[in-house]
């Protein structure tokens, strides 16, 4: 019975006589193992560092490769064209090159700002390192019974609070005002370029890469500008707090137990971001099913009348319902891989790795290792490290949290970052006359291929002149292949023409919202060519600036032009009625005697109103064409804009047009107007075109005679019908 006892304490001697002399050897070589596992971290990062860089440069091999043999998708782009959400060199360029945009120089407001942040960021992470160390003597005397020291420290801990609790304020005012100044440089930026130089146009008629620039522009700048702000502090207080934090855990309790445990940390966080979903992608994702949701809708409210009256809302509900169905199916998909992926999270971040961390804080417990100079007793210097490292343990892991929950805020991030990017590269390439749009009927001929890919010559000058210029229609088809005409100053035009010759197309080259495919083309400045449409713009504001649109009140005093000078072209068009009506309106809040006083002191073009919908067709185009009359530009486009007139004043428009001097270019079938042009440009609609000096009054009497020949053979049948009855007639008498 004896002997059967006797191994096991033999095995427990020897065990921990082993691990006393591993110890033993372990303390006295400790200096020497620190350096090589510092020495080994270096390599690895080195290491690490070469293989991204060799394997960015293998990436931009192939893509230069790609590239040469014509054949290979571009860097970042997918199969269906789109632009690929991933943590890559192209997502860091696009980052770079709109932080270049929010943040322009070290001197502007956002780099004080981002100083200022930076500084009470790293004030937090030195007032959370002295409560940490005041926390271990608060617990210490505690456990010693030290009243008086217990309340001196309280003392300490509500002093300390006044200063962190200030920190914390300011560390979140900074990241909201950062992130509303990111979106205001940001958003100044993409006005300028989207409307400058007609871009807002191009990009949806000539382009369709961009579906809904609205809701790029209103919300993915937001959520971007507030995910850059809260990554930098999401990003900048972690990395500060590991760095402070480990620095003080490492002269506790060593620096190669804190290596071996950032070893299996950095283990488990390599399967973590294996296993995580790509959220980027899936962000980016909703946010474009969300602005299709939201264009239905617009699109709904736009066109309401015409669904109203085709009673189509229960089409239109299935397509609402459709796009709305179709996001929440991938908001639901999101959230069940954000579900899995939490649980995985706080598993590993919140138990796996808080065990090894009291494993790593029990070290100076279990193992004697060198004291620091100065200590104290054992117990109390034990108790005062062990709360002190577990509360730098926590703060350190707590940190190391944030980080790797970064990375979900990073794949976010890219998703905006994306979404921002591919919006600036597409106005860019417009700008630059580059366009990509998916052409429809015969725009996939060969020949027509040749006509869209080519560039023709634009010059400006004082008259208009086409020479051999392709007329394109909107989904790509050659509706006329080389149209040449010449008008000078004073050569008033009438083009007429079935739908879908070119009309239109013409005016989008003069407007130069259209590039000229070939030949070469001579036109006025933009500002001297002024286009009236059927139905006209009305802006909102009030009766003056429908007037003055696109000029301001600056403008038009810059111009010399005065009140009465409007009131005076109104009165011209008659639109007296407008004025009395406008000086008229009042709300139905007013009293009595407000409503006097704003009868009689109030300028009636003052007056705001939605004038789309308070004037009829008929108003619109007087006012649009009192618009033409202030604005007295060299040529106008006049687009069926007279076909809600009367005769009578259409005349007044084309006698007051003509008689300052502006040159007419008009679409109409209204035989009344011919005799205001001296010359006419006519589709036939099959490609061919004639352009001739127009004799009005021998013009018209041809249609007279024309009419009056189609007028007898229409009768023709009739006349043929009468004869055979007649004939009849005769052989049954006979």
């Amino acid at each position: 019975m004896a002997g059967s006892h006797l191994p096991a304490p033999l095995s427990t001697r020897s065990l921990k006589q082993l691990l006393g002399n591993v110890t033993a050897l372990y303390l006295q070589n400790r200096s020497r193992i620190s350096k090589s596992v510092s020495v080994a971290l270096v390599l690895v990062v080195i290491h690490r560092l070469r293989s991204a860089i060799k394997e960015q440069k293998a990436a931009a091999a192939r893509a230069a490769e790609g590239r040469r043999r014509g054949g290979a998708l571009a860097p970042g782009i997918d199969a269906a064209g789109k632009k690929k959400v991933e943590l890559n060199i192209e997502f860091f360029r696009s980052l770079l090159r709109l932080l270049k945009i929010c943040i322009p120089s070290w001197k502007s407001k956002e780099s004080r700002l981002l100083l200022s942040h930076s500084t009470f960021l790293v004030l937090r992470t030195l007032i959370s390192l002295y409560v940490a160390e005041l926390d271990g003597r608060l617990v210490s005397s505690l456990v010693r019974g030290k009243g008086k020291d217990f309340f001196k420290g309280l003392v300490w801990w509500m002093i300390v609070a006044v200063p962190a609790t200030f920190t914390n304020s300011m560390l979140q005012y900074h990241q909201t005002t950062l992130s509303l100044a990111y979106r205001t440089r940001l958003t100044n930026h993409i006005h300028n370029q989207y409307l400058g130089d007609m871009t807002f146009y191009t990009l949806s008629a000539l382009d369709d890469r961009i579906k809904n620039a609205d809701q790029l522009i209103t919300v993915d700048v937001t959520k971007f500008s507030s995910s850059l702000a809260e990554l930098y502090s999401n990003l900048a207080k972690p990395v500060l707090d590991l760095a402070i934090y480990n620095w003080s855990l490492a002269r506790s309790v060593g620096g190669e137990g804190l290596f071996g445990m950032t070893l299996m940390v950095q283990l488990s966080a390599m399967v973590m971001r294996a296993l995580t979903p790509p959220f980027g992608k899936y962000v980016a994702e909703e946010a474009r099913l969300e602005g299709e949701f939201r264009f239905q809708h617009s699109r709904l409210i736009d066109y309401s009348e015409e669904i109203a009256l085709y009673n189509g809302h229960e089409a239109e509900k299935d397509a609402v319902d459709k796009g709305y169905f179709t996001l929440i199916k991938h908001v639901n998909r999101l959230l069940r891989r954000r579900l899995y992926y939490s649980i995985m999270e706080e598993f590993v971040v919140k138990y796996f790795w808080g065990a090894m961390g009291l494993m790593l804080c029990s070290v100076p417990v279990f193992f004697e290792l060198p004291k620091v100079p100065g200590s104290g007793g054992a117990a109390r210097d034990g108790t005062e490290s062990f709360i002190t490292n577990r509360r730098l343990l926590l703060s350190s892991s707590d940190a190391f949290g944030r980080l790797i929950f970064s990375y979900k805020e990073i794949s976010q991030l890219a998703g905006y970052t994306s979404r921002v990017s591919t919006l600036l590269d597409v106005i860019s390439d417009i700008q630059r006359g580059h366009f990509e749009k998916a052409l429809v009927s015969s725009a996939s001929v060969e020949d027509n291929a040749a006509v869209l890919a080519g560039r023709g010559d634009l010059e400006e000058g004082e008259d208009i002149k086409f020479d051999g210029v392709p007329i394109v229609s909107p989904n790509g088809d050659v509706l006329v292949k080389a149209l040449s005409f010449h008008i000078a100053k004073g050569d008033h035009l009438l083009i007429v023409g079935p739908n879908g010759c070119g009309k239109s197309s013409l005016f989008r080259i003069l407007g130069g919202l259209w590039p000229v495919y070939g030949g070469k083309v001579r036109k006025p400045p933009s500002e001297d060519i002024f286009y009236i449409p059927q139905r006209p713009y009305l802006s909102k504001g009030t009766l003056r600036q429908q007037i003055l649109y696109p000029d301001n009140l600056l403008d038009m005093r810059a111009k010399g032009v005065t009140d009465k000078d409007l009131t005076d072209i109104m009165i011209s068009l008659g639109l007296d009625d407008l004025l009395e009506q406008s000086t008229a309106q009042t709300s139905q809040y007013d009293d009595s005697e407000t409503r006097t006083k704003k009868a009689t002191s109030q300028n009636p073009l003052d007056v705001e109103n939605e004038w789309t919908e308070v004037l009829s067709t008929g108003f619109q185009q007087r006012v649009a064409a009192a618009r033409l009359f202030y604005h007295r530009p060299k040529y106008a486009i006049l687009d069926e804009c007279t076909s809600s007139l009367t005769s009578e004043a259409e005349k007044i428009m084309y006698d007051e047009a003509k008689r300052l001097g502006i040159t007419l270019m008009t679409v109409s079938h209204r035989r009344s107007l011919w005799t205001y042009h001296s010359c006419i440009l006519q589709f036939d609609g099959q490609g061919g075109y004639v352009f001739t000096q127009l004799d009005a009054e021998t013009r018209l009497q041809l249609e007279d005679e024309k009419e009056e020949i189609d007028l007898q053979l229409r009768a023709v049948p009739e006349w043929e019908k009468r004869i055979a009855e007649l004939e009849a007639g005769g052989v049954t008498s006979t």
